[in-house]
């Protein structure tokens, strides 16, 4: 494990951009609508959550998932394209794939798991590309 080389300040921006992404994926432009409607969600629903407790825990969440990730890619050898690759496996073949079988028992329509989905893969194929690319 001499050769790990972790971006501490990469892995923040990891986690930052977890933030800045579903704030472009889940708005009125892109999917805020439909997901609200194949959630169930009322605008009253929405107005009376805690934002601080959600994005504050989302935001600690994300921080786990890039470290997490930061730890698989630490070999001195990754480059931009094998973090990228790698983010995408994780996204599509781990995270994706299991919030797919979870969705599926949850009786969850198709829209609903490809727009959560969609973002995941996102998500993680960005964040490998990120600290791959940020060494």
């Amino acid at each position: 494990m001499e050769n790990m080389i972790i971006n501490h300040v990469a892995v923040l921006v990891c986690a930052v951009f977890s933030l800045i992404l579903g704030f472009i994926w889940y708005s009125k432009p892109l999917f805020a609508g439909v997901w609200q409607r194949e959630n169930k969600l009322t605008d009253e629903q929405l107005k009376g959550s805690n934002p601080a407790k959600i994005f504050g825990l989302s935001f600690l969440l994300a921080y786990l998932m890039s470290y997490n990730l930061a730890f698989f890619l630490g070999d001195a050898a990754t480059d931009w394209q094998w973090g990228m690759t790698a983010g995408f496996l994780a996204g599509f073949g781990w995270a994706f794939t299991m919030f797919m079988v979870i969705a599926l028992f949850e009786l969850k329509s198709w829209k609903y798991i490809f727009i959560n989905g969609g973002y995941i893969v996102i998500y993680f194929t960005v964040i490998g590309l990120i600290l791959g690319m940020w060494r």
